[in-house]
């Protein structure tokens, strides 16, 4: 099983396409907080997110706890220009793919940390934006599936 990390996401729709594709990949999600959203079971509601009861979810309160949390688990930090693109990674069943927040990504001090753990999508500069959240996580984590023969 696969775990999926968001970092202190903003909008609820990527935090629910990214928990559907957590379901149907029997992933594990991590939320770290502060939620820049409300989290509530009915706001979850509203935005069609009927599946919420499936999702494999573990809430941390704090990057620190999180960190702590990681101890020597094996990760990596999907963040844009880094050398290591993601297809390059051999990933392992229990590997945690740690996603930054949609406009800001993973804060410099953690990238600084951790610097050869950072791998990337590849993409073109003609816009200065890059990919949705939950597009790069689907592209990320099915890679990691696809090398581990999609066993769920």
């Amino acid at each position: 099983m696969f775990n999926v990390v968001l970092i202190a996401p903003e909008y609820p729709g990527n935090v629910g396409n990214i928990g559907r594709t957590c379901v149907l990949t029997e992933s594990h999600l991590h939320l770290v907080r502060p939620f820049k959203f409300d989290f509530s079971n009915k706001a979850l509601k509203k935005s069609g997110i009927d599946y919420w009861d499936k999702v494999n979810l573990t809430i941390h309160d704090s990057m620190d706890e999180f960190v702590e949390f990681l101890d020597d688990k094996n990760f990596y930090l999907v963040e844009t220009g880094a050398a290591t693109k993601y297809s390059d990674v051999d990933f392992k069943d229990g590997d945690f793919l740690i996603f930054g927040r949609e406009k800001e990504g993973i804060d410099q001090a953690t990238l600084e940390k951790y610097k050869e753990k950072i791998i990337t999508i590849p993409m073109t500069k003609k816009i200065d934006r890059s990919l949705n959240l939950a597009n790069s996580v689907n592209i990320v984590l099915y890679e990691a599936l696809r090398q581990n023969d999609f066993k769920f």
